[in-house]
């Protein structure tokens, strides 16, 4: 198990206004999790200065944590209806998550179920799990924003807690994103390859040859959108491929995908 770590690395009225918040949303029972950078340094080792608060919540509970934070003191908004809430308080906030940013990993009751108990600004919090850490953490591979150092430092100071079979249940179709990552991951420690299970990678690849003489009917369909919202673009734009993140396939609307792609520009993550 990951050891207690040093406090978050923030400015004592950051803490402070972060404090209140966590106590109020323990004292309206409302559940959360706490994520982002607070999670990261218990589960990787890493401490990391940091500007914001994550939480997360099942989609049917945002709007009690936004009311919760809201007589907290804090300015509320839906920032993109699919994945994304925040909470301002002059330059500080926090941002409410409750799926991803392309439909995958929606903040379910399995989040909850295997959520880990821990104390943040010397409040009790439940931490995310570790596997949909990675899980969320795999996907994002934008041009200004990659999170593969992160799953791998994950992989690194977590495969002892890792629920390995659940972690490849949690990728489900998506399971080429897992095997990338702990390929890689034997990459960057040559000499810690064996903290991936051998029997997870060679089921993997298993599944990779046993597709390589299937024909696909998926021919015309772009799954990059769901690494990165801006550098697949020409491909459903211009190209004519569909995109794997709309509905019945993915889980974004039309409209919800137009909003993802329109703050592009505005820099919005």
């Amino acid at each position: 198990m990951p050891e207690s770590i040093a406090p978050l690395m923030t400015t004592p009225e950051k803490a402070a206004l972060y404090r209140r918040a966590l106590e109020m949303l323990n004292r309206s029972g409302v559940p959360y999790l706490v994520g982002g950078t607070y999670a990261f340094q218990y589960y990787a080792g890493i401490a990391r200065e940091t500007k914001d608060f994550d939480i997360f919540v099942r989609p049917r509970d945002t709007a009690r944590v936004l009311d919760v934070l809201g007589q907290a003191g804090f300015r509320t908004e839906i920032a993109f209806s699919h994945w994304l809430a925040k909470a301002h308080h002059g330059d500080k906030f926090i941002d409410v998550i409750y799926s991803s940013g392309n439909g995958v990993a929606e903040v379910d009751d399995e989040w909850f179920a295997h959520a880990v108990d821990e104390a943040v600004l010397g409040v009790p919090v439940r931490l995310c799990p570790a596997e949909e850490m990675i899980w969320s953490k795999a996907f994002i591979m934008e041009r200004e924003r990659y999170d593969g150092a992160d799953v791998a430092h994950l992989l690194r100071h977590c495969s002892g807690l890792l629920n390995w079979e659940r972690l490849v249940r949690r990728f489900g179709s998506h399971w080429r994103v897992l095997l990338a990552h702990v390929v890689l991951f034997g990459f960057i420690y040559p000499g810690e390859r064996a903290l991936v299970p051998s029997s997870l990678i060679k089921d993997l690849l298993n599944r990779v040859l046993s597709e390589l003489d299937v024909p696909t009917r998926d021919s015309k369909v772009c799954q990059g959108t769901l690494l990165s919202r801006a550098q697949f673009l020409a491909d459903v734009d211009d190209w004519g491929y569909e995109d794997a993140r709309l509905s019945p396939r993915g889980a974004l609307s039309e409209q919800q995908v137009a909003e993802w792609t329109a703050a592009i520009d505005k820099g919005q993550h």
